[in-house]
This record gives structure tokens, sequence and C-alpha cells, in this order.
């Protein structure tokens, strides 16, 4: 498990991103899958899922795992959520790409395998969020629409918010289509600074989603990044552009401790 420095310096919360280890997965699940939403099977995944429990700091209540859709539907986990029966939660969860909540013990996850996941907190309003960006999402501004749920629920500013960038595809790995870099063009987004010409585009998400961050207010020295490439180091990260979208994902999560 990757724990992340935010821990130390934030000790009201636990951000943590999986690795490929320490799991019961086999083939291309292996082997620390806890993502329900795979062809995994379902036995892997629930003693997966109980291993990461038993590995964190405080055990959580529950974690919440969304359904993504590489879109920009943001999930608030309040207390109509959590007293709903699992068929309400489960409907609920699809379509939805990011989740925030102020209620301690709950973790909020996002799957990733290359998409790149990002943890917010909110110290001053003790809230928090976990945001999927792959490139749909973050070329439609999913940090910011995060972001604005957080204002218009707990008041958050950017000022108030430390986040961490986690393990995801690099610039070096993600080569893209003109349509692709294009649609970051048209949104607004400066290429100088996120893409690069070799033989095709490559795009760095890490960039583009710590851009979206300063855009709101939150301080560059309160942004986090792992600065490690899901693709290149596949034998540790799951990866879809190297394993197949048939393969394991990797939690990230995020959780307000219990006091």
């Amino acid at each position: 498990m990757l724990e992340y420095g935010l821990n130390r310096s934030c000790p009201g919360i636990f951000c943590f991103s999986t690795t490929r280890h320490g799991g019961v997965s086999t083939d291309a699940y292996a082997s620390l899958n806890c993502t329900p939403y795979t062809s995994d099977d379902r036995d892997c995944v629930r003693r997966n899922q109980e291993l990461l429990l038993s590995s964190l700091p405080q055990r959580p209540q529950e974690l919440i795992i969304p359904w993504q859709t590489h879109g920009t539907r943001v999930l608030t986990i309040d207390s109509g959520f959590l007293s709903a029966g699992e068929e309400q939660r489960h409907a609920l969860l699809q379509g939805v790409d990011a989740l925030v909540t102020d209620l301690p013990g709950i973790c909020l996850c996002i799957s990733t395998a290359d998409c790149i996941p990002v943890l917010l907190y909110d110290k001053k309003h003790q809230a928090i969020a976990a945001v999927h960006a792959g490139w749909r999402g973050t070329v439609n501004f999913i940090i910011e629409h995060a972001l604005e749920r957080m204002h218009i629920l707990y008041g958050t500013d950017g000022a108030d918010i430390f986040a961490v960038i986690g393990p995801g595809i690099s610039l070096d790995a993600f080569e893209v289509g003109d349509e692709v870099y294009e649609a970051f063009r048209l949104a607004g987004f400066p290429m100088e600074r996120i893409a690069r010409k070799q033989e095709k585009w490559h795009l760095d998400l890490w960039e583009a989603n710590r851009l979206q961050l300063l855009d709101f207010g939150v301080p560059s020295a309160a942004i986090e990044t792992a600065s490690i490439c899901t693709y290149t180091h596949c034998e540790d990260f799951f990866s879809a552009r190297r394993l197949g979208i048939r393969s394991g994902r990797m939690l990230s999560g995020i959780m307000l401790n219990p006091k």
C-alpha cells in the first residue's frame, strides 16, 4: 500500500493507494484487486477488501466504491446515503466519478488503472473527496466539479484544500490521437504546459489536474504528486494499457479519522 505525506501533516485523515501486491486474485487481476466492478472472482475481491481494511491504521466503517463512467457526476455520501438499502445504494453509485463527504469513518475510494486518482482534504471544514480523473473527466473539469460541490456543501475554498495526485499514466507513456489533443485545446488548457509532440501527441494528465487545483486557489505547496507512472511500473500498479481492460484496478482512498 502506498501512503502519502499528507497523512503526516494532517493526522485527521488517512489516504492511500493500493498496489498490485498482497492479495489473492490471479492472472490479470493478480493480486490485490479490490474493485468489484471487474470480472474478477467476487470472493477474491471480498477477501482482498478485507485484507485492505485490516491493513489500515483505523478500520473504516465501510469502503464506498462508485461505478465510474468517465463523466463528471459527483455524489455526496451523507446520512441519507448510509441509511439507504443495498439496492438503492447500488443505484446511487452508478455513473459516479467523484465522491464527497464530511462524515468520519467513511473511506471514499476511486478505482484506477492508468487514470489519475485525486484525493482532496478540506482541513478547515473537515471534508474530503475522491476523484477519478481520466482524460475525459480531466478535459471536462471534474476536479472543478468536485471542489464546487465541496464549496456549496461545506464552504470549502481553495486555500483550505490539501490535495494528492496519485499514481497514473505519465506524459511519456500517454500517447493520444489528434482528437484528444484538440479536445483539451478547445477546453482552454495551456497546451504548451500539458502536451508534447513525438510521433503522436502525448498528454500530461498529472499537470492538467494540478492546474485545475491551482485555478481553484489551492496552494502549490499543498499539492502532493506521487509521480508514479502505472504504465511504466505495471508490475506494481494495474495498467489497463499494459494489461488490458479486463484486469485489476487499484483503489485510492481517503477517510476522515473517527475521533
